[in-house]
């Protein structure tokens, strides 16, 4: 038998191998607030982050009130980060001025909320490649379904999990890893 057949027949490619092979690190990506000064996602190590891609005009924008529960009852382990998307059905048309107004007035929102970007397709940013991509995370692909998609990243920078936009921020399914 061919030797390099052999080897190559049992090569085996680990999720320890994958996450080891990782492209980026989460802390590496650059991203700015909605202010356009740079944000530091290493400032956040030793905290989880919790990213959601957010809108002003979707069925789900209620959700914000929960986001800023979540964001004050964990402030000590947790980070809520939110990241205005217009690819679901143009519900965030707004410029930087007027999301940030939106969000302050009806919701109270005091966490950190970023640029709008792209989180799917051609022109989809860094931040939402890394965090739908196993090759990327180490982890696990997603597809991002629509507004209020919800990923967790452990205190060291590692992909714990992801939601659906039906589940809401204070879901147990999102506290228990909070606990």
């Amino acid at each position: 038998m061919n030797p390099m057949k052999a080897f190559v027949g049992t090569l085996k490619v680990s999720d320890r191998d994958i996450k080891q092979n990782a492209l980026q690190p989460l802390y590496a990506i650059r991203i700015n607030s909605l202010q356009g000064k740079p944000v530091d996602l290493s400032d956040f190590k030793g905290k989880k982050i919790l990213f959601v891609n957010v809108a002003s005009k979707c069925g789900f924008t209620p959700q914000y009130r929960e986001l800023q529960e979540l964001a004050d009852n964990y402030k000590d382990q947790l980070v809520v980060i939110g990241v205005p998307c217009n690819q679901f059905g143009a519900q965030e048309p707004g410029t930087a001025e007027d999301i940030e107004e939106f969000c302050q007035v009806n919701y109270g929102v005091s966490f950190l909320i970023t640029e709008k970007i792209n989180v799917k397709g051609d022109h989809q940013h860094p931040l939402y490649e890394w965090l739908t991509s196993k090759r990327l995370n180490g982890k696990q692909n997603s597809v991002v379904k629509w507004n209020f998609q919800k990923y967790l990243i452990d205190e060291q920078g590692e992909f714990l999990d992801y939601f659906y936009s039906i589940t809401k921020p204070t879901n147990s399914r999102i506290t228990k890893y909070l606990k």
